[in-house]
């Protein structure tokens, strides 16, 4: 006997990136920021009192959405507090796309996506990325196609780190039918001289929802805190109808808030990832890793390998090299779907490890290329 729903039943789940228990391991598979939150946060850590958690916290979290229409220059009423960026992709799907509508997304694209659809029953339409992983310039006229109702666009794009300029999003938001959401999780670790800012797309368009985080550039995953920058048209229905009562909690609201108003202080890690994205990447790249130029605090990089080599021999070295450096106690992500199966993602993390992860990855690439001449040679 089983009580769910058959698209329930018959859905894969998300699959998360692996969480070790041990504290040794050198952990650069799930993104997160390599440096502590900022003193700020840990000072308002302190002055959480226990008798405070006898109430229910504000229930839109207007502490915190005051200081992020200042810090962005826009009013209270186009914030919207989340329970992590996920709670606000999930809203958006349950409010804008109903049972059996289409909602679009690129191929490959955050994985849980297509997996918050199948939880709502609606369909989604993938718009394979170009052969250099740009975005297709019929993005929205393929989508409007299929009457999608919502479509994700993840800015810096994930899993490669290439960012699309906002003249781009610009000439999407005002072809496509639907809301567009610029899943912008990555967004501190842009270059200050891309000179990146979809802020202003919000006023030119009511379609348009930007997803800011404080998981990655604050350091702060563990909180489970997000927000939705859009007009207050889009942002309503969900802020007064389809939200949870108490979406975010006491605790998380407080420490946000202080984490945003420090923004500044956090800035100064957004750097420190940025050069070690640099020389990660200079590093991989004279290894003969492929890597895609990155805007986020990942790389990915596709293995070395002989122009001769057939495909399944590079997918083999990608996952020999997962699995060794795993060995060695350090994790990055292997994807076994379709592009991405003979490359590897991997965290920018702090110098230190970064130069482990660098010499371990070496010395496994040439056990796996002596391996293969081994091999090659019997």
């Amino acid at each position: 006997m089983t009580y769910e729903r058959a698209n329930i039943r018959d859905m894969a789940g998300y699959t998360w990136g692996e969480q070790p228990s041990q504290q040794q391991v050198i952990k650069l598979n799930t993104n997160e920021n390599p440096y502590p939150a900022t003193a700020s946060v840990a000072e308002a850590l302190k002055k959480l009192r226990v008798d405070e958690l006898r109430r229910y916290p504000q229930p839109f979290a207007d502490s915190f959405r005051d200081v992020a229409a200042a810090t962005h220059g826009v009013s209270r009423d186009n914030i919207m507090a989340t329970n992590g960026g996920d709670e606000l992709l999930r809203l958006a799907i349950t409010t804008f796309v109903d049972v059996g509508q289409t909602l679009g997304m690129a191929e490959p694209s955050y994985s849980l996506y297509p997996v918050l659809a199948a939880v709502q029953d609606c369909r989604v339409s993938r718009v394979n990325l170009n052969e250099d992983w740009s975005l297709p310039g019929d993005f929205a006229s393929r989508l409007n196609a299929v009457n999608a109702r919502l479509a994700f666009v993840v800015n810096p794009h994930a899993p490669t780190g290439q960012l699309l300029p906002v003249s781009r999003l610009r000439d999407i938001a005002a072809e496509f039918n639907g809301v567009l959401v610029i899943d912008e999780a990555y967004v501190d670790f842009v270059d200050p001289g891309c000179r990146y800012d979809a802020i202003p797309l919000i006023r030119e368009f009511d379609n348009v929802m930007l997803l800011r985080t404080m998981s990655k550039g604050y350091s702060l995953a563990g909180l489970r805190f997000a927000y939705g920058i859009a007009s207050a048209s889009l942002l309503a229905p969900m802020l007064y109808k389809t939200r949870d009562s108490y979406n975010t909690d006491a605790l998380s609201q407080h420490l946000a808030t202080a984490a945003l108003a420090a923004r500044d202080e956090a800035a100064v890690n957004w750097q420190k990832v940025r050069d070690e994205r640099t020389r990660l990447t200079a590093a991989l790249s004279a290894m003969g890793f492929g890597v895609v130029p990155s805007q986020s605090n990942f790389v990915l990089a596709t293995v070395p390998g002989d122009p001769m080599a057939s495909q399944a021999v590079l997918d083999r070295l990608a996952l020999t090299l997962y699995q060794g450096l795993k060995e060695d106690g350090i994790l990055i992500r292997y994807f076994d779907q379709p592009r991405l199966r003979d490359k590897l993602r991997i965290t920018v993390g702090t110098a230190q490890e970064n130069t482990v992860l660098l010499q371990r990855l070496q010395s496994r690439l040439e056990q796996a290329q002596q391996h293969s001449g081994d091999v090659t040679r019997a």
